[in-house]
């Protein structure tokens, strides 16, 4: 070999080396009692597909809110999709421990990450690893709110941050979130930053006392408590009511009233349970808080497209509500959408092959975010084509398949009649009558076959699915259907209760169920791949409850007089079903919903939070058909 052909060689070879990582120093000597605890330990390692920033962002009143950035290593000029939380940002960037980006977020953000979008997750004020004080739902600044801080100006003042200190970004936020997150989203869209182009609010919460998370027109859903002691205790890490297990419809049975039970569980010193104790009426309090009448009192500049699973057992409400609320002057535009999908509460991020009994045509909440949600994000942040999101976007159940529209609702409101000997029809019933049962809060009717436990998630779920007849033949239920439909049935809106009713006590709670029944068929043999029988199932369309008390007024309660016939107008979850040929339609009605519900003690009393044991009392119920008192379900029906 000659000479330079070695130098060459050699100096190819150090560099080499010099390339190669330098060797670890050797450990050192351990003894037996060495010490074994380690200060800590990054899980995310050199050959990790993603950048992980954690960052305090400083609000203008000084807070500073923590924050995650995530990204795809080499992520340049991308977007942000930013999502504020109460549920723990860490933990939502932590899915899974792994060195994949679409393994450490979740399930919904892989199509984003994978195309060039930065990730970010906050928590809101006050909670987990953020600064400030914690307010549930905090009020917009205004009445209120004199702070002049609330979600909006966090949003605002985060976005504004992150433009300025995220240089991989191109400097276009949008925004997604469901639930609590759904809230945060609406937030941001008031008063928002200039670099907000899109959002999209998931079952976001807006009422809560006409129809989201605390009241459903009046009656109080019970489970709240214990979402207020978790998000209020330790900044929402160190609350968790120590009941047990066993059956819930026992446990909140035997406690006697919501005040009993929270006395006795030492949670009535909670600010915001007593925020629910001291306003169970729907005055200013309530009423100033509502987001659809914030988002209507000023323009909307955000394109929105909003979303709601149609058996969302929690927010069944926000969504409609803010669609309704701004259509007057957005219906048909670019800025306003609506989609209802076959999901329960957010599982549109999840997956959506079923829900309970009911199977889809493949994965419903995969097909929606990547057909419209992942398209409408890239229109507005990175200035692709207009994809044309139609005004509305529903998924038919019953014939499962997507429908766009031009507005909502669609249907022709058409009054369903309860009829004697238990039928239901289109035609109204000439002859007056009614039907009787007595409710008795001692043997309230439950929501779910027994036992309950409210923290399965495979009881809590899908609940609103849950077949019928596991109450059809109690005495206190009345089951009105109709004969088998000679031709399909489609709806699509919110079904209407026009109830005329009496009791024998002072106050009642009424509850109606739109129920579609199928056929008493026997399909194929499991052998054969089919799917457990639905042969006469009672699927819920849709369910509500309505606090009798406030027939008149929701923000002032009145004494009902025993015997009297009122008339109680309500509206149902909005739902795009189809009842097919062979199917029955069918109406229940019943005076309990326990425990999701707390128990009416069917004699008036100002405050049902502190009723006492004798103040629950058995009544006559009359649901009145026909003549001039013609109890319906009046269905929004396409023809």
């Amino acid at each position: 070999m000659r000479p330079s052909s070695t130098r060459s060689t050699l100096a190819t070879l150090s560099l080499i080396l010099a390339a190669l990582p330098a060797a670890a120093a050797p450990p050192a000597p351990v003894t037996p009692m060495t010490t074994d605890g380690v200060a800590s330990y990054d899980p995310v390692r050199p050959e990790a597909d993603f950048i992980k920033r954690v960052v305090m962002v400083p609000m203008r009143d000084g807070a500073k809110l923590y924050t995650v950035i995530v990204s795809r290593k080499g992520t340049s000029g991308g977007p942000i999709l930013l999502s504020r939380t109460p549920y723990d940002a860490k933990g939502s960037t932590a899915r899974t421990a792994s060195q994949r980006i679409v393994d450490i977020l979740p399930v919904m953000d892989a199509e984003f990450v994978n195309d060039g979008y930065i990730r970010v997750y906050q928590d809101i004020r006050g909670l987990h690893n953020s600064e400030g004080e914690f307010v549930m739902n905090r009020p917009i600044a205004g009445p209120l709110n004199k702070t002049g801080i609330d979600e909006s100006t966090d949003a605002y003042d985060t976005i504004d941050w992150l433009v300025k200190n995220v240089p991989e970004s191109n400097g276009k936020f949008g925004i997604i979130g469901s639930s609590y997150l759904g809230f945060t989203t609406l937030a941001a869209e008031i008063n928002p930053h200039a670099a907000l182009k899109a959002a999209v609010p998931e079952s976001p919460m807006v009422d809560g006392w006409m129809g989201d998370d605390w009241f459903h027109n009046g009656a109080f859903r019970t489970f709240s408590l214990d979402f207020a002691v978790s998000q209020s205790t330790g900044k929402a890490e160190g609350g968790r009511l120590a009941v047990g297990a066993g059956d819930d419809y026992t446990r909140y049975l035997e406690a006697g009233s919501i005040g009993d039970y929270a006395r006795r569980l030492g949670i009535d010193h909670y600010p915001f349970i007593q925020k629910l104790f001291q306003n169970p009426a729907y005055t200013e309090f309530w009423s100033g808080q509502a987001v659809d009448k914030w988002m209507a009192a000023r323009p909307l500049t955000v394109p929105t497209m909003l979303e709601v699973g149609q058996w969302d057992q929690e927010d069944s409400y926000g969504a409609p509500a803010v669609y309704r609320a701004l259509a007057p002057k957005y219906e048909g535009t670019e800025l306003l959408h609506l989609v209802i999908g076959p999901w329960r509460h957010s599982g549109a991020n999840h997956y959506g092959y079923d829900l309970g009994a009911l199977t889809f045509t493949g994965d419903t909440a995969a097909e929606w975010r990547t057909r419209w949600v992942k398209p409408f994000f890239d229109h507005y942040l990175k200035g692709t084509p207009d994809p044309h999101i139609p005004p509305v976007l529903t998924y038919a159940t019953g014939v499962n398949r997507w429908n766009a529209y031009p507005r909502w609702p669609m249907g022709t409101p058409t009054p369903l009649f309860l009829a004697g000997g238990n039928g239901a029809s289109f035609d109204r019933p000439a002859a007056g009558g009614h039907d009787d049962f007595v409710s008795d809060p001692a043997k309230p009717v439950p929501f779910i076959p027994r036992p309950i436990s409210a923290a399965d998630p495979n009881q809590w779920k899908p609940w609103l699915v849950r077949d019928q007849r596991f109450v059809s033949d109690r005495p206190d239920v009345l089951a009105y259907r109709t004969e088998p439909l000679p031709s399909a049935v489609h709806i699509m809106g919110a079904p209407q209760v026009d109830l005329f009713a009496a009791t024998s006590g002072t106050d009642s709670d009424w509850v109606v169920k739109l129920i579609d029944v199928y056929p008493n068929d026997v399909p194929e043999d499991a052998s054969q791949g089919a799917k457990p029988s639905m042969a006469g199932y009672e699927l819920p369309v849709g369910i509500e409850i309505f606090r009798g008390r406030y027939v008149h007024s929701f923000a002032k309660p009145e004494r009902l007089k025993p015997g009297k016939i009122e008339h109680y107008q309500w509206a149902l979850p909005n739902v795009d079903h189809v009842f097919l040929p062979g199917h029955r339609i069918m109406v229940q009605v019943q005076s309990t919903l326990f425990p999701l519900y707390d128990r009416n003690p069917q004699t008036y009393v100002d405050n049902i939070f502190y009723a006492k044991p004798g103040d629950y009392r058995r009544s006559t119920q009359s649901i009145w058909r026909g003549g001039a008192s013609a109890s319906a379900v009046i269905l929004p029906i396409v023809r």
